[in-house]
């Protein structure tokens, strides 16, 4: 459990009612990404989202919470999920996935468990963007 930041600016643009990410128009984003949030609340309040429940499996959690975050607008996502707490990385100016499979998982030969751990929101290696934030996988074998 947790909160993690996310820069409000950046992310892609999901629109509710009063042109602001709410809750189901980032409920429909997360099912627009083929995202299984059964068992999981989303909830946003002042810009911050708020997962709760018991999500179906770690992975899915962890994608949900990168979905939502990485929305233009949201500045926070408070995990109150069930499970581990999830590894989450900013992407920097000059970063590649190789050298953040480097510097997180020490291999940047790895770098294409990232862009899995990341998909659907990721839909090619080479287009991640400074303030992004990206899940890191902590069950890949070395």
């Amino acid at each position: 459990m947790g909160l993690w930041n996310f820069i409000t600016g950046s992310g892609k643009k999901v629109e509710g009612k009063d042109g602001k990410p709410d809750a189901e128009a980032l409920k429909k984003e997360v099912a627009d990404l083929g995202l299984d949030a059964e068992g999981l609340d989303i909830a946003v309040e002042d810009g911050v989202v708020k997962v709760s429940g018991t999500p179906k499996s770690q992975e899915a959690k962890e994608k949900i919470i990168m979905a939502v975050g990485n929305v233009e607008g949201v500045s926070g996502v408070e995990d109150n999920a069930g499970g581990a707490d999830p590894v989450f990385h900013e992407v920097k100016k000059g970063d590649t996935l190789w050298a953040i499979a480097t510097e997180t998982l020490g291999n940047g030969a790895r770098y294409t468990e990232i862009f899995e751990a990341n998909k659907p929101m990721l839909s090619d290696p080479d287009k991640i963007y400074p303030g992004q934030m990206l899940r890191i996988p902590q069950d890949a074998s070395a």
